[in-house]
């Protein structure tokens, strides 16, 4: 599933000309790049798409998202290891089985 995720800004940088930030969706950090939101400065909250920040988001609705998100279990499924969840799917432990 490919979701548009709420996040927060942590740090915002510019790389080979390309305004880029940190950003933590519910405790996973991933880079995103703000090209399509140039003036969102760090705190503020913003929907990310395949890595680029579409709209800024207040922040309450932000960490109402990403609760029902959580309890839902689409930020797993969004940001996990897509091994070790296909591998929960089918009833087997790969990170215990990795460590025998």
């Amino acid at each position: 599933m490919c979701l548009a995720v709420p996040g927060r800004v942590l740090d915002i940088e510019e790389r080979d000309g390309t305004r880029m930030a940190t950003v933590d969706f519910g405790g996973v950090v991933k880079e995103v790049c703000l090209e399509y939101l140039p003036d969102l400065q760090v705190g503020e909250y913003a929907i990310v798409h395949v890595g680029f920040a579409l709209q800024r988001l207040d922040e309450e609705s932000a960490k109402q998202t990403l609760e029902l998100f959580a309890e839902l279990g689409m930020l797993q499924e969004e940001f996990g290891d897509a091994w070790e969840m296909a591998a929960a799917e089918a009833g087997r432990d790969v990170v215990g089985e990795a460590g025998k």
